[in-house]
């Protein structure tokens, strides 16, 4: 189902408020709240379709750079055909504009469809992003659950801020965002099926679930994190309900989370085939898929094969080493997961179809703030503390094969994905603001410069931006290479061009980006509704129009950068699989005086690879500071 905020959960927030710790003052002034926040939502703008004509012209723009002259003339042809006056572009524009009258974002079902839940693949690599903490030292296993511990306690909190509504609003240049992925992030499932895969949203229940769910071993455990009083546990409790699990679980088990990696069509096989043979497994399923968030705790795993501590993290994150490392000890289709390794490894992994990486951010750095800030209990203890409940499954030979499939097909990506994650330190956002230009445009054209030193070309580029300025907005799509970000690259590499002249064309492409980026967030950017008109064309039992199959259509598209700016407040990063097999991800999060990257690449591609990206990256970077200072010298 369409995950919404329904009128259903506001009117249930009095009934949690009773149920779990609020008091009745607490209640009223969260009611208040909620009125505030609904009428926030509801003043929102909806988000528009863009024009149609001005968005082919624009197009034609983002394609120019990727394209030999015989094919951007084929394309401008095909282009002029689509948007000609009775063509089959303007009957599309006109009906997606009258759906966008009648809905409350048009995008909305047809991106979290289109994007995520009839996406195939398997989630691992392919769709959940890694969020990288900063690297602990735990001493003994007992500072692995006392950190745990004080972990749980930090995302309690933050979502004692949600449930009551007293998050503060997230803003854009001073203009308050949609909220709504807020909502969505504790207590949410994926559910595989097919053709397609459903989300399932357990905070509307009457009574909210009061359990998180925690893994080690491969076992799994439904642990109670509020009391009969609705309190919510201290961290001595949640420390005592950890080393109750722990004590439990000594053993490996087999690693039914491994299924949860598989394709999303034999997950759907086998999650249908696992329900059915016991009740004890649909009834333990479900306690998975109800809990507010899982807790890994994993066991130490080698990092003598991976670049550097952050990048082993980020593996981690990512797929959790591996059938011989801790990938059994997960749940992946469960929104959140938080893992804390006995070998200091912390971040979590999330599935990416309810929220987008800011929502998550904000979490984490919320956390980061609880764990600096407190020392010992906060609050007072809970009362009516539950032990924790071993989840129970009982495995067919059939389950058993579906195990030992996952397993080899996990192997696979696992081998394929290669990553290069670093922090570059040679300055940070301070120097580019001092420079007068934005930070993500200025970071990106060093991810252009640096793809052109590797490929002597550019890259059709996938930077994502947020949407959020309308109601239950997500994202579209940043063209960052542009016909500006290629005369840049060419000027870089050239010998002969002044420091002046580059640093001209630098920021000619800085502020290109940063142009395209204001349409891309007030709903102006060209992917979305490009995607909207090729829904309508479908859904009218057309046959995908000719503009689709065209090479400045398919070039454009096929994202050999896919990049993001994830900022956060703290010394960490997201990182992510490439979204194409020659392609790279990269994630960054621009601080005061460095920058850090989370690089990806596959193995299977012999023209890319993360760690010839890491130095040609740390070059242009360089190299552009550089530019910068001798341009300004030489106007002395």
């Amino acid at each position: 189902m369409v995950l919404r905020l329904s009128k259903t959960l506001f009117k249930q927030a009095e009934v949690f408020a009773n149920k779990y710790w609020l008091s009745t003052t607490s209640c009223a002034a969260s009611s208040v709240k909620m009125n505030e926040y609904l009428a926030h939502q509801n003043s929102l703008p909806r988000l528009p379709v863009p024009p149609l004509h001005p968005s082919l012209e624009k197009y034609l723009l983002s394609v120019r750079p990727l394209l030999s002259e015989e094919e951007y003339h084929n394309t401008v042809k095909i282009v002029k055909d689509f948007g000609a006056p009775g063509g089959l572009g303007v009957k599309l524009h006109t009906m997606l504009k009258e759906r966008a009258k009648v809905t409350e974002n048009w995008l909305e079902e047809w991106w979290l469809n289109s994007a995520y839940l009839e996406f195939r693949m398997p989630l691992v690599s392919y769709s959940s992003p890694g969020l990288v903490f900063p690297v602990k030292n735990f001493e003994s296993a007992d500072r692995q659950l006392r950190y745990a511990a004080r972990l749980v306690a930090g995302a309690l909190e933050f979502k004692s801020l949600i449930d009551s509504y007293s998050l503060p609003l997230d803003k854009m240049g001073g203009q308050p965002l949609d909220m709504s992925q807020y909502y969505k992030i504790f207590s949410t499932c994926r559910i595989p099926g097919y053709p397609k895969d459903s989300l399932v949203f357990h905070g509307e229940a009457p009574v909210k679930p009061k359990h998180i769910v925690v893994a080690h071993n491969n076992h799994y455990f439904k642990v109670n994190v509020y009391g009969d009083d609705g309190r919510p546990l201290n961290e001595r409790q949640l420390l005592t309900q950890f080393q109750s699990v722990v004590a439990q679980s000594s053993v490996y088990k087999d690693p039914i989370g491994i299924l949860t990696t598989l394709h999303r069509d034999s997950w759907a096989k086998a999650y249908k085939r696992l329900r059915k043979y016991d009740a004890k497994n649909k009834e333990s399923i479900q306690a998975i898929q109800e809990s507010i968030f899982l807790l890994c705790l994993d066991k130490p795993v080698s990092d003598a094969k991976t670049l550097n501590r952050k990048t082993h993290v980020a593996l981690q994150t990512i797929h959790g080493g591996g059938p011989a490392g801790n990938a059994g000890n997960r749940w992946f289709d469960k929104t959140i997961q938080f893992i804390v390794g006995g070998d200091g490894v912390v971040g979590l992994t999330y599935e990416h179809s309810p929220a987008e990486g800011p929502p998550i951010t904000r979490m984490m750095d919320h956390i980061s703030d609880y764990l600096d800030r407190t020392r010992g209990d906060k609050w007072l203890p809970s009362t009516s503390v539950e032990e924790p409940k071993k989840l129970r499954f009982k495995l067919s030979d059939e389950t058993l094969k579906d195990i030992e499939e996952a397993e080899r097909d996990l192997q696979i990506l696992v081998d394929d994905l290669e990553m290069s994650c670093f922090e570059y330190d040679t300055y940070g956002k301070e120097f580019i603001k001092s420079q007068k230009l934005s930070p993500d445009s200025y970071i990106q054209m060093a991810i252009q410069l640096a793809f052109y030193k590797i490929h002597n070309q550019i890259g059709a580029t996938y930077e994502s931006a947020s949407s959020r300025k309308f109601l239950n907005g997500r994202t579209e799509t940043i063209r960052s290479a542009s016909v500006e970000a290629l005369d840049f690259c060419k000027q870089m590499i050239d010998k002969s061009s002044l420091p002046h002249t580059k640093a001209a064309a630098l920021r000619s492409a800085v502020d290109a980006h940063k142009e395209y980026t204001n349409q891309a967030v007030n709903g102006m950017g060209i992917d979305r509704m490009l995607l909207g008109l090729k829904n309508i064309a479908l859904e009218c039992g057309m046959n995908v129009p000719d503009f689709y199959m065209d090479t400045g259509y398919t070039t454009s598209t096929h994202f050999k950068l896919s990049t993001s700016q994830v900022p956060s407040k703290i010394d960490a990063f997201m990182c992510y699989g490439p979204l194409v097999p020659d392609g790279y991800g990269c994630c960054y999060n621009p601080r005061n005086s460095s920058i850090n990257f989370g690089l990806s690449a596959c193995n299977s591609s012999p023209e890319t690879h993360s760690s010839n990206f890491m130095a040609a990256l740390t070059e242009s970077l360089t190299e552009m500071h550089d530019v910068l200072n001798l341009s300004q010298k030489a106007k002395l």
